[in-house]
């Protein structure tokens, strides 16, 4: 059966003519396609895609050479979904660079945040009397156990647990939390 047969039948509404169609003609259309986007996922997408709108648009074919008209429609649908990739690509990219220039920001004013809070503590410290001061820097900012600490002074486990829980009330007395916001 020659093509223009076949293409009148699916022009009536004929869908086993339609299908002999694709058929005949998958294997062009997906080469089309394909040859745009690179991708073979995306190609075999595409054709379908492509066979939707060959079938849509049929009523219009004037009969003049449809593997050309076909092929028109293919190479049209794959640069339009080329275009929409590339779009949604840059999209993707604006909203990453978006959000990794909002960490940044966030990384920063922490940053900066806690390099006060460190600052106006050690500051603070400085009023401390230096015998608290050596039990407290030992151990929250040494990060020292009670018995490191007692051997390092000579002394009992009992004692240093005595030193810091004195130093803890002279800070409760003497500090508020405001003090450091």
């Amino acid at each position: 059966m020659e093509d223009s047969t076949i293409v009148n039948r699916a022009k009536k509404g004929n869908e086993h003519a339609f299908r002999m169609l694709i058929e005949t003609y998958k294997q062009d259309v997906f080469r089309c396609v394909y040859g745009v986007l690179q991708n073979p996922k995306d190609a075999e997408d595409a054709s379908q895609e492509v066979w939707l709108k060959i079938f849509a648009s049929l009523p219009s074919y004037e009969g003049k050479g449809f593997k050309s008209w076909i092929t028109k429609i293919a190479v049209r649908h794959a640069i339009d979904c080329k275009r929409k990739h590339a779009r949604h690509s840059e999209a993707l990219y604006d909203a990453m660079d978006d959000d990794i220039i909002k960490e940044k920001n966030n990384v920063v004013e922490e940053s900066v945040f806690l390099n006060e809070q460190k600052q106006l503590v050690l500051s603070s410290l400085e009023q401390i009397p230096t015998s608290y001061r050596e039990i407290l820097e030992g151990f929250y900012i040494k990060e020292k156990t009670h018995q490191e600490l007692a051997e390092e002074q000579n002394v009992q486990v009992k004692t240093i647990e005595v030193k810091l829980y004195r130093a803890r009330s002279w800070i409760r007395k003497r500090w508020k939390e405001d003090d450091f916001r």
